[in-house]
């Protein structure tokens, strides 16, 4: 075997398969430094910053076959220790010290503004500048300290360091450019030296989505960062839109306090709190997508309520909608583009009614209402209503253990059995109590038998309650 090596060799790597895609795969380990991808071959190299975080990536892989977009990808150690081939669009240099540095952030679970990262990096020294962008490897900015000394400070001490616990990790490098060109001074740029810079390009309307992120953000950051960032932003509101008819503002800034389409606002804490030493492995929480298509399902077996109950383990459903010319076909719009992407990770390739369901993004942002779409938006059975950062951290692909709750005081094994046994042979079943509520776990053969049991019988009536059933991450009885 090939010794342990800070350098990955993916192979199997398809042409559908992205930079993004492989960053996704290895990022909840540690920072990756370089990534070259060998189309030619259908391989990739990839560059941990510490050989302990390839040694535990490759420890999870060796349990748990990797998968990209439904193909199966091989990894293993690298003959080589180092990569001397850098990614042809990296704007840094490695270790030639420079007052510019050129950040990645990883982990993204809350919106990075300049404020927030001013916040971050002016306790270093004077920075003069900030510009933020999304690339590849996902967002960077760069950061122009006035001098050099404090650039090689900050990279010191926030190197591999969090900016919010469990997420948001800086890799820090230093830039190769001399100097940075800042046109406006609004949420994604600022020059700090020149504070007449104009906020967006001459004529142009304000950006009412970059205002609505730019307050949203702020329910998520700490109260010390609060204060300052309301004040800097009102202040550019009102400037800005001064000569704009009331209504239109209303229409702009009155979703921030209604919740319907906007779940992902209030989200940030949640995760936040059900992941606190970071996401799972194979989730980024940077996907924005919020409508799934389910394709290679039982057209015979599977309605909109099914789905319903299969996708809303994973977060709330706003509409569910199949698709007329393609009935093994449907589309599911999630609350959130986080809630999206937990269900793409985790119900790739699952097996239901005798089929494997290809879930990947749609290319729609969202399903319009009409008479063939159902609305789930005000479902008294979304489970992330309440208790979302529990319900974040039960979240598992399919298992052959199922966890039935909200069941009437007086069940018994018998009774729950009865109820469950036509969708496949129950191996073992545990009936217990817990805060005192009764609840039970239920085994069945496989994972199929136990997704069949799920989409069927969850929401269903026993004894006069209405049950749930989730997937359990319990092992055996």
């Amino acid at each position: 075997m090939t010794e342990p090596s800070k350098v990955i060799h993916v192979r199997n790597v398809g042409q559908e398969i992205s930079e993004n895609d492989l960053l996704q795969l290895f990022q909840p380990f540690g920072v990756i430094t370089k990534l070259v991808m060998l189309r030619a071959k259908n391989q990739a190299l990839l560059q941990m910053q510490e050989i302990a975080a390839a040694v535990n990536a490759m420890q999870f892989y060796s349990n748990v076959q990797p998968s990209i977009r439904g193909r199966s990808v091989y990894v293993q150690f690298s003959s080589h220790q180092e990569l001397t081939t850098v990614d042809q669009n990296a704007q840094g240099r490695g270790d030639e010290p420079n007052r510019i540095l050129l950040v990645s952030i990883h982990h993204v679970l809350y919106p990075i503004t300049v404020e927030v990262l001013h916040q971050v990096f002016s306790p270093h020294g004077i920075v003069e500048k900030i510009v933020t962008f999304q690339k590849s490897a996902g967002f960077q900015a760069l950061i122009q300290y006035e001098l050099t000394q404090t650039a090689i400070s900050a990279r010191n001490s926030l190197q591999g360091r969090n900016i919010y616990d469990g997420c948001c990790q800086l890799d820090i490098q230093f830039s190769n450019l001399d100097e940075l060109q800042v046109s406006y001074n609004n949420e994604r740029s600022r020059d700090f030296t020149n504070p007449n810079l104009p906020s967006e390009p001459k004529g142009k309307s304000p950006q009412v989505v970059s205002f609505v992120s730019v307050f949203s953000s702020t329910r998520s950051l700490p109260i010390w960062v609060k204060f300052k960032h309301y004040h800097c932003v009102t202040a550019r509101i009102w400037r800005c839109w001064s000569h704009v008819p009331l209504a239109s503002v209303l229409n702009c800034f009155l979703p921030l306090f209604c919740p319907v389409g906007f779940p992902q606002m209030g989200n940030a804490a949640a995760i936040a709190a059900a992941f606190p030493s970071g996401l799972p492995p194979g989730i980024s929480g940077t996907n924005d997508r919020c409508t799934i298509i389910v394709s290679n399902v039982n057209p015979d077996r599977i309605d909109e309520d099914k789905l319903f109950n299969l996708f809303s383990i994973y977060g709330n459903i706003v509409r569910i909608k199949h698709l007329r010319n393609k009935p093994d076909h449907a589309l599911v719009q999630m609350g959130d583009g986080f809630q999206a992407e937990l269900a793409v990770h985790f119900l790739k390739g699952a097996m239901l009614f005798g089929q494997r369901l290809e879930v990947n993004y749609s290319k729609y942002p969202n399903i319009n209402t009409g008479p063939e779409t159902r609305d789930y938006s005000n479902s008294k059975l979304n489970r992330f209503n309440r208790n979302a950062a529990k319900n974040y951290r039960y979240c598992c692909s399919p298992t052959k253990m199922i966890h039935v709750s909200s069941l009437p005081q007086d069940v018994t094994e018998e009774e729950i059995v009865a109820h469950l046994e036509e969708h496949g042979p129950i191996v073992n079943t545990k009936l217990f109590e817990m805060n005192g509520k009764k609840q039970a776990l239920v085994l069945f053969d496989n994972e199929e038998q136990a997704t069949e049991a799920l989409v069927c019988q969850h929401a269903t009536s026993l004894g006069g309650s209405i049950i749930r059933i989730s997937f359990s991450q319990v092992q055996s009885i």
